[in-house]
């Protein structure tokens, strides 16, 4: 029962990070982009700093959709080799990003493929972000459900 109980809290701590990691990349695009239409926050009016109250959930809404099947295969290999690093983390958001461009790039429609440099590695570091903040929130303890103490007889290791 013990065991159960430590696989449903795992399943809930990646789901938090999922969420926090989908946050962060959509805080992460909206900064971008107002930065790069010319917004600064000494010409900030207060109008412009309350609509990204809006616009990141929201946006974080399409981040978590379109990210959500190569991050479940990225999670799982993460969760199953127990990397708790935050570099393989991080790369592993650019290549989430960069299957979601490729994803999007070869669906046929042409509306919505991304070809412009600075917007493909806007989506990039959107996602070297987002992973970070999942490592931050959830990928130091990979693999914790599954190994026992360290030093214990349980913790799968030899010697």
């Amino acid at each position: 029962m013990t065991r159960l109980v430590g696989y449903l809290v795992r399943f809930t701590v990646i789901l938090f990070g999922y969420a926090v990691a989908s946050l962060a990349a959509s805080a992460f695009l909206n900064v971008l982009f107002l930065a790069s239409l010319g917004y600064t926050p000494e010409h900030g009016h207060p109008t412009a700093t309350a609509s990204l109250y809006f616009s990141i959930p929201f946006v974080a809404l399409f981040v978590a959709y379109f990210a959500l099947m190569p991050a479940c295969v990225v999670i799982l290999v993460a969760e199953i080799l127990g990397r708790r690093d935050w570099l393989f983390y991080a790369l592993a958001g650019a290549v989430v990003a960069a299957v979601f461009l490729g994803l999007v790039d070869h669906s046929g429609d042409t509306t919505f493929a991304v070809r412009d440099t600075s917007a493909i590695m806007a989506v990039i570091g959107s996602g070297m972000v987002g992973g970070i903040f999942y490592w931050l929130s959830a990928g130091r303890w990979a693999g914790s459900w599954w190994q026992g103490e360290p030093g214990s007889e349980e913790d799968g290791r030899t010697g």
